[in-house]
């Protein structure tokens, strides 16, 4: 089917200095982008998690879903995402990375000096220092978050709903993301990039987690995507994909969960120029890259460090 060939559902957009959003059909979609969270909201967020912030956090930043029939509420925020971040020591299965700078970044990210201190009524303790989370947004539950904005038509169902989680019929397409629907040149008819939070972990990697969206004629899709880098150990990336074709009946939401992780020196052989290292600190390429991967290192041995992230979940949603 031809760009030229899609019809333009009736929507609505509206704007705000710090948000945008989209009504269409059942769905009410927002996305919230503010500038970085400056010292007294880190505070805040920083008293609240018990743990020092990445060095750019965007706290107040969210994407939110409602879809008004059903009163369900999805969404993406920085606070839920570093909840998912290991507050204490590592065990087996976080993954943790133990290089030698770590104990000297730690104590840098702590002490009195740090731009971020902890607050004093809150004692030091570790945390995972590369703020690998596996946050894939959350049903909300509060029933006030869900009501209508000022710009907003009242929701035909306000109470909270939460949908159960199934796993994916290989066998049905329904239950499944169309690739061949996503890669088309559909129109967009909202597009929103969030970033959650981002940190140069000292100037030995980068780890960071960002939302997209688009909104087009036929289908909602979302990726979450973390991308981890700690120079000359490992690559990692956790995606979450959510997709939504306007057409099923009933509605259905489907949610693909995916973990990669692979050696530094793995992913470094496969540049396609030797000399030029950018891709390295490319989110995509990095990602296309793990995803080519044979699946038994990237997504079952990884870089050796028993990270219960690696994998893949397909699940589907009824919003009945």
């Amino acid at each position: 089917m031809s760009a030229a060939a899609v019809s333009l559902p009736e929507h609505k957009l509206y704007e705000s200095p710090n948000s945008r959003s989209i009504q269409i059909g059942n769905w009410r979609i927002t996305a919230s982008t503010n500038p970085i969270s400056n010292h007294h909201e880190c505070e805040a967020l920083n008293a609240s998690l018990s743990m020092p912030l990445p060095e750019m956090t965007f706290g107040s930043n969210t994407l939110k879903l409602h879809h008004r029939p059903s009163g369900w509420t999805y969404r993406f925020s920085t606070e839920d995402a570093l909840r998912g971040v290991k507050n204490g020591e590592l065990e087996p299965g976080d993954g943790g990375v133990k290089v030698d700078y770590a104990d000297a970044w730690l104590k840098s990210r702590t002490s009195p000096s740090s731009l971020l201190p902890m607050p004093k009524t809150v004692p030091t303790k570790p945390y995972d220092w590369t703020y690998t989370t596996t946050y894939p947004g959350h049903t909300v539950t509060d029933l006030d978050s869900t009501g209508a904005s000022e710009d907003e038509e009242e929701s035909d169902n306000t109470s909270p709903f939460t949908p159960k989680w199934a796993p994916s019929d290989p066998e049905d397409s329904s239950q499944q993301i169309p690739l061949a629907e996503l890669t088309r040149p559909d129109p967009i008819l909202f597009y929103a990039e969030i970033p959650l939070f981002e940190d140069e972990l000292h100037d030995n990697g980068s780890s960071g987690l960002i939302i997209r969206i688009r909104v087009m004629p036929t289908c909602i899709f979302i990726l979450s995507r973390f991308t981890l880098r700690v120079d000359n150990v490992l690559f990692r990336t956790y995606d979450t994909r959510l997709y939504h074709s306007f057409s099923s009946n009933p509605p259905l939401v489907v949610r693909e969960i995916t973990g990669w992780e692979a050696p530094y020196d793995r992913v470094k052989d496969l540049l396609p120029k030797r000399d030029d290292l950018t891709p390295l600190t490319d989110p995509n390429w990095i990602a296309k890259i793990l995803s080519d991967l044979p699946k038994q290192l990237s997504q079952k041995e990884g870089a050796k460090t028993g990270w219960r992230g690696l994998g893949r979940k397909l699940q589907y949603a009824v919003l009945a």
